[in-house]
């Protein structure tokens, strides 16, 4: 009886065995299928990551058939502008949405929010600590903490266009041109559109009688000086970038950068100090050009000019050394070959 009651249980043994490999590989072979029908639940593409999501997708044979990119967030930092969290957030998302405008038939990453309240437990297997961050996991990744790679987070101030950057450098994938949406909608052109022509009647009286703000010399002037400040400050870049005035420093939490170390990017309050510097000097050159000329002294005009010229240079002078210290390049002064 008891040698047959142990063959019994190596019989039990041997069958459950093999159910339980059928039945691991039948989670693996729908774990894509889910993922897929999740990703279509959401407008952008985004799949929201809950502790058991993420036990299920670690749990599939590696290497898994896909790197996914998760996005940390936690709703109780929202409130906090040096973060920038909801602008990041619909910067990942308006990356995932591109992503699958572009490739619309590509399973190879998925793009993951997970909220600090609904997953602590999650925030613990990755170590993270602090926010802003991004993480792409592998497909070969077992150890989260060491096989996946934390996208820098001075990189993220330049948002969609820099996080898809980071996905085609890690993953080889082609994310494409980030779809943006307009400024204006074209239900907001069509209203003003009907507001023009509403009141182009009375708009083209006034101008012909002479009684606007167009007749004003003072608001053409003033409006050149903005224009030309607009121009040299980047604000254009700003605006489409949708570049934050500062980001917060990642090894000191408690200090705000405002200029950022490197090529191909600037804060808005970069910007707006170069833009200063240089409405400076071109307002100093006017003046001596159309005010200073008039004044019969002498004294006061070589006085003011050595002034205007001294504080020009100073100013060129600081855009020349921002300039270094961001790129690297120097500007070098030559003499001419003849006079040596």
């Amino acid at each position: 009886m008891a040698i047959s009651k142990t063959l019994t249980l190596i019989a039990i043994l041997l069958v459950l065995v093999p159910l339980n490999d059928s039945f691991s590989s039948s989670s693996d072979e729908d774990l894509l299928p889910e993922l897929i029908n999740l990703r279509s639940q959401s407008p952008t593409g985004v799949i929201h990551l809950s502790d058991h999501l993420l036990r299920r997708i670690l749990s599939a044979k590696s290497p898994r058939p896909f790197s996914f990119l998760i996005f940390f967030d936690a709703k109780q930092l929202h409130s906090k502008p040096e973060l920038s969290l909801p602008t990041l957030k619909n910067e990942f998302s308006l990356l995932s949405s591109s992503f699958l405008a572009n490739n619309p038939d590509n399973n190879k990453i998925f793009y993951f929010i997970i909220e600090f309240g609904d997953s602590q437990a999650s925030f613990a297997l990755f170590g993270v600590n602090s926010l802003p961050h991004l993480r792409l996991i592998p497909p070969s990744a077992t150890d989260l903490k060491k096989d996946s790679i934390q996208m820098d987070g001075s990189d993220l101030a330049r948002l969609a266009e820099s996080m898809a950057e980071f996905v085609e450098a890690k993953t080889k994938l082609t994310v494409g041109p980030i779809h943006r949406p307009p400024m204006i909608s074209k239900k907001q052109i069509a209203v003003i559109i009907a507001a023009g022509l509403v009141l182009s009647p009375f708009l083209v009286k006034r101008v012909l009688s002479g009684g606007t703000l167009l007749h004003d010399k003072h608001i053409w002037m003033a409006g050149s000086i903005f224009v030309y400040f607009f121009s040299v400050s980047g604000a254009m870049h700003n605006i489409i970038r949708k570049m934050p005035m500062f980001m917060m420093d990642r090894e000191d939490p408690g200090k705000l950068v405002f200029f950022y170390q490197g090529s191909g990017m600037q804060l808005g309050a970069e910007g707006f100090a170069v833009g200063f510097l240089y409405t400076i000097v071109g307002l100093l050159l006017a003046f001596m050009t159309n005010i200073l000329v008039r004044l019969k002294s002498r004294t006061v005009q070589r006085v003011v000019m050595l002034f205007a010229l001294f504080v020009s240079f100073w100013a060129v002078k600081k855009v020349i050394q921002l300039d270094n210290w961001k790129t690297g390049y120097g500007i070098h002064a030559y003499w001419p070959s003849g006079w040596k």
